[in-house]
């Protein structure tokens, strides 16, 4: 398994990136995705997430009516798309999903992460 994401950068307030997470290792569409962030000295906190079926969404109050998450199941890639960003979101972004184990349970697995600044 494994989540690749990219599309980090610095970012002036106001603007837009788009991060991507590229996924192999499984099968992508059958899997609930998310995105996460965090900066140093806090804990990770959920930003949004897509469900595998239907692809219904959920946000964090933070980001919401500002950042939209998507996916492309035939590409394998999920996509947060972050508009109209502030300081406050000044994080490193990291891609998740779970994945049943043999034993019924579900094992997390994150990727590398890519870092959003903004700023002047």
């Amino acid at each position: 398994v494994q989540l690749v994401e990219s599309g980090g950068g610095l970012v002036q307030p106001g603007g837009s990136l788009r991060l991507s997470c590229t996924a192999s290792g499984f099968t992508f569409s059958s899997y609930d995705m998310s995105w996460y962030r965090q900066v140093p000295g806090k804990e990770r906190e959920l930003v949004a997430t897509i469900r595998s079926a239907g692809g219904s969404t959920n946000y964090a109050d933070s980001v919401k009516g500002r950042f939209t998450i998507s996916r492309d199941n035939p590409k394998n890639t999920v996509y947060l798309q972050m508009n109209s960003l502030k300081p406050e979101d000044t994080a490193v972004y990291y891609c998740r999903t779970d994945l049943p184990t043999t034993y019924g349970r579900k094992n997390p697995y994150w990727g590398q992460g890519t870092q959003v600044t903004v700023s002047s």
